[in-house]
């Protein structure tokens, strides 16, 4: 990299690039260790309150692109990236998983992952747990969320409530509602990282990365101007499209930015009799795991903007949502899908090209996986199921589920995700993976990966408890605490 002349430098042992739960975790721990931690995050500062959950005004202001990210492929598929201080922890319903132990072993075995099974990963989880206030909802969850315990319990599946990271002022009102505040990144780690020392560099955004004699030197722009950072050691928490993105445009490539994994999502409307939505709706806590890891079910934000989105397909019915909204919600079913995905900088352009298709088979299961949640969910009561795709009818009883055709039509789905992964995958097998099993870069000293692009493999559970456990053993590691 050439010396910019005028260029502000700035310096610090160790450098955080992103602060989402991966970036957050590892900036605390360092900090709280007695390192000097830099923070770079690309998107702006601001508070949780800045906006109201799951508005537009959220999707303006924290998300890239307003929420619409597409990637190329046999199917329409787009995605949901964070751009801001705190990353997906402040956009998202703060749902939290441990990894599934089958999955642990998994890895171990494909990936020669080491010192990641259950009880190397538990004191880890229980950190984790414990600073974020990890717990169940108080009192009697919402309707539209029990709505999926019901339906499971009546065809003998298996139904959970999933913990949250959220702190509640209040037990549930008449709506079924429980005031409470997300504990995301910018209430817990990121405060004690800046209380411990580390410094935080908000709208900066890494370029590229060059190894010097000392470390690494890193060219970012902030706030339209060049900046030059020098580090002795980089932590990259950009999430699993930024990470890999920047490594490319650095120079290492090795298995890097090859293997991107999704959760690739179909949604449906259900109409109930039941008043089963209402303003503070949220995210529903309830998830149907009878067919995990591959298949799961949940509940997603009803607000009346995302209920005419999911029903767009049906567009008189979506010119009366005013009137019937409050007997509506959107469902989801989801796949473990492939980790096939490519993440390729474009010369000029600051966001990478993602390529990403689904094969025969998975096509096949996001078919099976829509058919049962429409038969869970008439069995909880609904009076009419609206699949979320072109040329569709709506449901009424079990007879018509054969109307949803046993392949998803690739090139008229509707398909999204809000979990992304794998396009840096850990592990001691240097021929697939990316970095070692505690995320250095294979080939490289001081550089090391600290957010969900490490997950091997698409984990069919919300990954965020997971990119947290990770990156505290990680950091652990690097600081030879463990």
């Amino acid at each position: 990299m050439r010396t910019n002349r005028g260029a502000e430098k700035q310096q610090a042992e160790v450098v955080v690039v992103g602060t989402g739960p991966g970036g957050a975790t590892s900036a605390h721990i360092l900090a709280e260790h007695g390192r000097e931690v830099l923070l770079l995050e690309e998107g702006p500062d601001l508070p949780l309150e800045s906006c109201p959950p799951f508005s537009v005004e959220e999707m303006v202001q924290k998300y890239r692109a307003g929420g619409l990210n597409p990637a190329l492929g046999n199917a329409k598929l787009t995605f949901v990236e964070a751009r801001t201080v705190g990353g997906g922890s402040e956009i998202n319903s703060g749902l939290y998983h441990r990894t599934p132990a089958e999955i642990l072993e998994r890895w171990r075995d494909d990936f020669k992952v080491r010192e990641s099974l259950e009880s190397d990963l538990l004191p880890h989880f229980e950190y984790c747990e414990q600073a974020l206030g990890v717990g169940t909802y108080p009192g009697l969850p919402p309707l539209a969320s029990r709505k999926l315990e019901e339906g499971a319990k009546a065809l003998g599946w298996r139904a959970c409530e999933v913990p949250r990271w959220f702190k509640y002022d209040r037990a549930p009102g008449p709506d079924g509602c429980a005031d409470g505040t997300r504990q995301s990144m910018t209430k817990t780690f990121l405060p004690r990282a800046l209380q411990a020392g580390a410094r935080l560099l908000p709208e900066t955004y890494a370029q590229r990365l060059v190894r010097s004699t000392n470390g690494w030197k890193i060219s970012a722009i902030r706030k339209g101007k060049l900046i030059e950072i020098r580090a002795r050691t980089v932590f990259i928490c950009g999430g699993a499209l930024q990470t890999p993105l920047l490594l490319r445009r650095s120079g290492i490539t090795k298995n890097v930015g090859n293997s991107l994994a999704m959760h690739p999502t179909a949604k449906v409307v259900a109409r109930f009799n039941d008043q089963v939505n209402h303003e503070a709706l949220g995210v529903a806590v309830h998830q149907v795991k009878e067919f995990s890891p591959r298949i799961s079910f949940g509940c997603s934000v009803s607000s009346r903007p995302h209920l005419a989105l999911a029903l767009s397909d049906y567009p008189e019915l979506g010119r009366k949502i005013g009137e019937q909204w409050r007997h509506m919600a959107v469902y989801y079913a989801m796949i473990t899908g492939p980790h096939t995905g490519t993440i390729r900088p474009v010369f000029g352009l600051r966001d990478p090209l993602i390529r990403y298709s689904l094969s025969a088979l998975d096509l096949q299961d996001l078919s099976t996986a829509l058919r049962r949640l429409a038969r869970l969910l008439l069995a909880a009561g609904a009076t009419t199921v609206y699949p979320a795709m072109p040329d569709s009818r709506p449901i009424t009883a079990e007879d018509e589920l054969s109307a949803i055709p046993s392949e998803l039509p690739a090139s008229r789905s509707n398909l999204m995700t809000i979990h992304l992964f794998s396009s840096c995958p850990m592990g001691e097998d240097a021929a697939r993976c990316a970095t070692n099993s505690m995320g250095r870069v294979h080939g490289t000293n001081g550089l090391i990966v600290n957010d969900a692009s490490l997950i091997p493999t698409a984990p069919g559970v919300n990954p965020q408890g997971t990119v947290m456990a990770l990156a505290r053993r990680n950091t652990l590691h690097f600081l030879g605490k463990l």
